[in-house]
């Protein structure tokens, strides 16, 4: 049988054996914290399937390793762009799920470096969807029913927008860096294997993520531990740049919505509908921070430093999640000021875990303990 656009196989997607690519990075992570410590409706195996890069952090996964480790959590380190070994670890586990969340991520370094994104999150992408395509096939040349593909994707493959206007899933891709432009690549496709082989997948596309275990070249980290630091606050342009946040259990929650109920071959937008500009988020984490670290906030705010506009920087961006709200009944539980409050005590009382990611002894760590690849 061939899944159709539109279906939904709500007695087979049980969802038993769940390979997440990049469960090491933030979201995956904090993905993986969720769905084994939190979520009641899923009783089966993740296995972790990441290389370890900078921004990968096995150690944020200590207690899942602890509690569920041999058992229904699984580390596997290896390269998405390794058909081989992908294929194995489809094979040895009877995968019948990926989340695919493995994806250089930050702009900044794709403008200095495209060729990694380049190969993670095009090449990367289509090693994972051949892949399964060809475990997950049928002698009649249909696919497993009981077997899913959902991408994780972001709000920056639409470009930029105005003062006013939101995302929905039917605009049109309009990437300006390549970091976005490799992005879009990966969602094409996606639902490239969705049109032309009927492979069962879902993706979807949020807006910036925040909470704990997010690597310290993003803003709200970074600023967090340059505050505390007492080092330069530097701010992109005139800082008027405006993004949509959602914190990440919140983004979490809603794949898992998706994974469980979404329609095969549908795209949902993923949001927090809390659009900041970047200047006035550092003002609210100025004064946060200096709260809890009992810092002087006009001290803090004469380290702002106002550097040259990053190449192509997107003016704003904003979603419109109400496809996902309405058809899956989905909706944001924690608040900004409470998700704000949450990330900057994690960052304050997890020094450890900072210094040691920043260090490079991980890194190092890392090669001792698990060879390189």
């Amino acid at each position: 049988m061939e899944h159709k656009f539109g279906e939904i196989f709500d007695n087979m997607r049980k969802l038993k054996n769940i390979l997440v690519s990049g469960g090491a990075g933030f979201i995956g992570c904090n993905f993986i914290n969720f769905l084994l410590e939190q979520n009641i409706d899923f009783t089966g195996r993740i296995i972790n399937l990441d290389l370890l890069t900078y921004a990968g952090n096995i150690s944020s996964l200590e207690e899942i390793e602890k509690q569920f480790g041999g058992g229904r959590y699984i580390f596997e380190r290896g390269d998405i762009c390794d058909r081989t070994f992908v294929e194995s670890i489809l094979k040895k586990y009877n995968i019948d799920t990926v989340v695919h969340f493995a994806a250089e991520s930050h702009v900044d370094r794709s403008i200095l470096g495209p060729e990694a994104f380049i190969k993670t999150n095009v090449m990367g992408t289509f090693t994972l969807l051949d892949a399964v395509r060809n475990v997950w096939k049928t002698p009649e040349g249909g696919f497993r029913q009981d077997v899913l593909f959902h991408h994780i994707s972001t709000d920056e493959v639409y470009g930029s927008l105005g003062e006013t206007g939101y995302f929905t899933e039917t605009t049109p891709y309009d990437p300006r860096s390549p970091y976005s432009a490799s992005k879009a690549a990966s969602d094409h496709l996606v639902m490239a294997y969705a049109h032309t082989y009927g492979l069962p997948l879902t993706l979807s596309n949020c807006s910036n993520n925040y909470g704990p275990y997010q690597f310290p070249e993003k803003l709200i980290p970074l600023m967090i531990l340059n505050i505390l630091e007492g080092k330069p606050l530097p701010v992109y342009g005139d800082g008027k740049n405006i993004r949509d946040w959602v914190y990440v259990e919140d983004h979490n929650k809603a794949v898992w919505t998706i994974m469980k109920n979404g329609l095969t071959g549908e795209k949902y937008n993923i949001g927090g509908e809390n659009e900041w500009e970047n200047i006035k988020l550092l003002q609210v984490l100025i004064d946060l921070v200096s709260e809890k670290a009992k810092l002087n906030p006009v001290k803090v705010r004469e380290k702002i430093t106002y550097v040259k506009d990053r190449p192509g920087h997107d003016r704003r961006y904003a979603i419109d999640c109400s496809k996902i709200k309405r058809d899956l009944g989905w909706k944001q539980d924690v608040s900004f000021e409470e998700g704000l409050n949450k990330t900057v005590n994690w960052y304050m009382t997890n020094d450890a875990w900072v210094k040691n990611i920043l260090s490079g002894e991980y890194l190092k760590w890392i090669e001792k303990n698990y060879g390189q690849r």
